[in-house]
């Protein structure tokens, strides 16, 4: 763009004539492919990117007397030691002990909590159990959700802001103005994201997507912001170590044929893909221990699935890590398209199905015995590889034990894949919450860091 002027929206984006592709997720239309998939795939580790692809879904507010009781029914973690103005990931089961929804909630004051960007179990379960007699009043509005990430984000956010942010902690938030757009426009910041590295989310009410989306956009540009879409965005979370609901692994609620049938649900969009039976719903549930998030459920109160959730983490049967493809095994599966006869499925770059994909599952075995589940692949342009999240036994979840991932659709042909336990994390750079802000002065590979 030559001028000020802010293109006409698509969805919570603008309609950029360079945007290689937009996309309808749901009913919002987003980027697909920003800046092409592997430029968009280094961005947070040598650069930064934004990404605007979780805006659309309803933020539910909870608020009243007993709002924080409430909440306390249904997510395992402690919600009473919990600052205002913070954020939490608050994980949700049910009654068997998987997960329902999780996502990122926000503390506004001492009776009021919002949920951003997940599935509404609470509103859900309110509408059908009641809420035992507590005051609660429940809210929603659509908002964008802009996430900056990669060593140079903070820079992004101190130029469109014109101010430091560098005291602002993990998990922090404040209400902030954008430089180049309406002054009375309020949006927060905060300092979360889900590469590993670096990062931030401003966020908004969703009308106001477009200009801010667009501001950014301008200002990044002397930092080499690249612009993300859906296409490359699962795998920061599969490098980064964030198991995710829409990709990883499917909402147990999609057993619930109740709530399936109320106005609170999404539809399955996706077909289940994989080499595990797709009438195997199991197999695309997860528990908290199996990815790796039991540490943070606290036996101190009642909610719904505590018995199976305390059950399964005293006597823990499996746990996520990364599996590493082998690189010839892979190899083969295209070479296949260029023989006679029937191929191996074809592995997509960089998301192998492509976004969504929570309901894929593949088949991981260890001398033909059946050790855990594949979720979706991804191609890692940084490390050149092709890794996935695996909930795997625990006794076959040592590094550098190799297996065999089942590469296919149930009934159809079979690429046996080996693959091998690798770091989880993957990705090898300092964590958000460990980066070390204080220091007045960036150098050209992004923030001061210890």
């Amino acid at each position: 763009m030559t001028d000020n002027s802010v293109p006409p929206p698509i969805g919570a984006v603008p309609g950029y004539p360079d945007v290689r592709t937009y996309v309808n997720d749901l009913g919002y239309l987003n980027v697909w492919e920003g800046d092409g998939w592997k430029e968009e795939s280094m961005s947070w580790k040598t650069g930064c990117y934004m990404a605007i692809n979780l805006s659309g879904p309803m933020e539910f507010t909870y608020s009243g007397r007993g709002a924080q009781a409430f909440l306390s029914k249904l997510v395992i973690n402690d919600v009473h030691n919990w600052p205002v103005s913070t954020s939490k990931h608050l994980v949700m089961t049910g009654e068997s002990g998987l997960i329902v929804s999780h996502g990122l909630a926000v503390r506004d004051s001492e009776d009021s909590f919002r949920m951003l960007a997940a599935l509404p179990w609470p509103a859900y379960y309110a509408s059908q159990h009641g809420t035992d007699g507590l005051e609660v009043k429940v809210s929603w509005r659509d908002i964008f959700i802009l996430q900056i990430a990669g060593p140079r984000s903070v820079d992004v956010i101190e130029k469109a802001l014109g101010a430091s942010v560098r005291d602002l902690p993990f998990l922090g938030i404040r209400q902030v103005k954008i430089a180049g757009v309406e002054a009375e426009l309020d949006v927060e910041l905060s300092r979360i994201g889900m590469t590993g590295s670096l990062a931030y989310e401003i966020r908004g009410a969703y009308e106001d997507g477009p200009a801010v989306y667009d501001a950014i956009h301008r200002i990044g540009q002397e930092f080499d912001i690249t612009r993300l879409g859906w296409r490359t965005y699962a795998v920061n979370h599969t490098e980064g170590g964030f198991p995710q609901m829409s990709f990883h692994f499917l909402s147990s609620v999609f057993a619930d044929e109740v709530y399936l049938a109320s106005p609170f649900a999404l539809s399955l969009t996706h077909r289940l893909s994989g080499s595990i039976d797709p009438t195997n719903m199991r197999a695309r549930f997860r528990t908290p221990s199996e990815v790796n998030w039991s540490w943070m459920a606290k036996f101190d109160h009642d909610f719904v699935g505590r018995a199976a959730v305390e059950a399964e983490k005293a006597a823990r049967k499996r746990k996520t890590v990364i599996l590493r493809w082998n690189a010839e095994d892979v190899l083969d599966t295209f070479a296949s398209h260029f023989r006679k006869g029937e191929e191996y499925k074809y592995i997509e770059f960089p998301c192998a199905p492509q976004s969504p994909a929570g309901g894929h599952a593949d088949l991981v075995t260890k001398d033909g015995t059946p050790v855990g589940i594949s979720s979706a692949a991804v191609y890692s342009y940084f490390y050149r590889e092709m890794i996935s999240q695996t909930t795997i036994d625990i006794d076959q979840a040592t590094i550098g034990n190799e297996v065999v991932v089942h590469w296919g659709d149930h009934g159809g042909r079979i690429k046996p894949i080996r693959a091998t336990v690798e770091r989880f994390p993957y990705l090898e750079l300092p964590r958000n919450k460990d980066i070390d802000l204080s220091h007045p002065a960036t150098s050209e590979s992004g923030p001061a860091q210890q």
